[in-house]
């Protein structure tokens, strides 16, 4: 029995696009075809007529925002949401309330996705207890409900002496800390960054140096502890050039970048509008030119959307009141191929690494790939059709974004988890 998936395009071990036919049985994968005749019942097969097959795209940086903030999403919306963004896996950050910080927290976590889930969800659990920055959780027990990794992403721990200890436990589990890298003492109290867009409408800028300096910090600590350490959202030029110093020095220390910082600067904001609001925020275009250029060279390893819904209400506060963030998980890829893939910047194979095996490999995933035994975690995805991006249309319920209306190609039509159909475009 099984399925057939007949008529997909799909990447060969040598990077090249072939005609495949791909089996699902029992969960997994248990037969790749190249440029045969498949033989099977109708009835045992899907056509997907061309489009292009790849593993299920994976993001390791989501807010699911529950518990305590359901009005903005929740596991089974935001995880609905992955699975229309072709994405089969992601993390959930732990800026929840309560936050993941005791071992009973994510263990209940951990059951909430069980029930709710759509794709599959890796928990992070916080460094600190309420991510207050004062006392480091419980990692041993953490890491045995189930934790992911540990971050307290959404602020940056202050204290060098609290980062450098939860990197030497975190290093002792094999576990990576994970960092929202911020000198709260340098973000000025702003909402936006320091640059053109903050001088022109006279807004307290967020400066670049915020972020770097804490992962200077960080990547000597990260060598002293021989940890694992992971940069979320990098940003700055700046930024770029101490992780670039760092991976030459043998430091253990990986990166992401979102889709927003690679599309967008802080020129491009259209006015007082709270969807171009993110944290970190918009940067000069010489830092977006920084993030492509360390993406292409391997300094930044993998993309992550920050998926992080709003309700209408907050966002519409306004941009110095209004809550950091924007949703993404239904957008990024088709965002990203057709603003840099169709114009030649990067090639495809390159984005889809970019969204999964370069995470799964930074993290130690058995996702990211499609081979005969590995689970069959697949995303169908149409690379022809032009559709425009309207937030009512989300499954998230988060409609925060700044590219409404703008038209894309490379829009995902199926989403398998462990063999099952768990979303088709046009199937309710």
């Amino acid at each position: 029995m099984g399925v057939w998936l007949k008529n997909g395009m799909l990447f060969n071990k040598d990077g090249e696009l072939m005609r495949t036919h791909i089996k699902i049985e029992h969960g997994t994968i248990a037969a790749i075809l190249y440029e045969q005749p498949l033989e099977a019942n109708e009835e045992d097969v899907i056509d997907v007529g061309g489009r292009l097959i790849v593993p299920g795209l994976i993001d390791l940086h989501v807010h699911l925002r529950e518990p305590g903030g359901e009005a903005k999403e929740t596991i089974e919306t935001g995880t609905l949401a992955a699975a229309k963004g072709g994405f089969t896996t992601v993390a959930a950050m732990p800026n929840t309330n309560p936050a993941p910080d005791r071992k009973e927290q994510m263990e209940w976590l951990q059951a909430r996705i069980r029930e709710t889930a759509r794709v599959n969800v890796l928990p992070y659990a916080a460094i600190t207890i309420g991510q207050k920055g004062e006392e480091l959780t419980d990692f041993a027990a953490l890491k045995e409900a189930g934790a992911f990794a540990f971050t307290d992403d959404g602020v940056g721990v202050q204290s060098a002496g609290m980062m450098f200890e939860a990197m030497k436990q975190a290093a002792a589990l094999d576990m990576a800390i994970v960092a929202h890298c911020e000198d709260d003492t340098l973000t000025n109290g702003g909402a936006v960054h320091d640059g053109e867009f903050a001088r022109r409408y006279g807004l307290r800028g967020i400066p670049s140096v915020c972020e770097a300096v804490h992962i200077a910090r960080d990547v000597l600590l990260a060598e002293a502890a021989g940890c694992h350490y992971h940069v979320c959202h990098i940003s700055t030029k700046e930024s770029v050039r101490v992780v670039r110093d760092a991976k030459r020095a043998g430091i253990r220390v990986t990166a992401e970048v979102t889709p927003h910082h690679l599309l967008l600067c802080d020129e491009d904001i259209p006015g007082l509008d709270a969807n171009y609001k993110m944290n970190p925020p918009l940067r000069s275009r010489e830092d977006r030119d920084a993030l492509i250029e360390g993406l292409l060279d391997g300094t930044i390893d993998f993309i992550a959307t920050d998926h992080a819904p709003h309700t209408a209400a907050e966002k519409a506060k306004g941009i110095e009141a209004a809550p950091f963030g924007i949703v993404g998980l239904e957008t990024a890829f088709p965002l990203l191929y057709t603003h840099f893939v169709k114009t030649g910047v990067f090639t495809l194979k390159q984005l889809v690494d970019w969204l999964t095996i370069k995470p799964a490999q930074c993290f130690g995933l058995k996702a990211g790939r499609l081979a005969v035994g590995a689970p069959a975690d697949i995303a169908v995805i149409d690379l022809e059709t032009e559709e425009a991006i309207d937030p009512e249309t989300f499954a998230s319920k988060g409609k925060n974004t700044p590219f409404a209306g703008w038209v894309c190609q490379g829009w995902p039509v199926m989403t398998f988890v462990g063999g099952t159909l768990v979303w088709e475009k046009g199937r309710a």
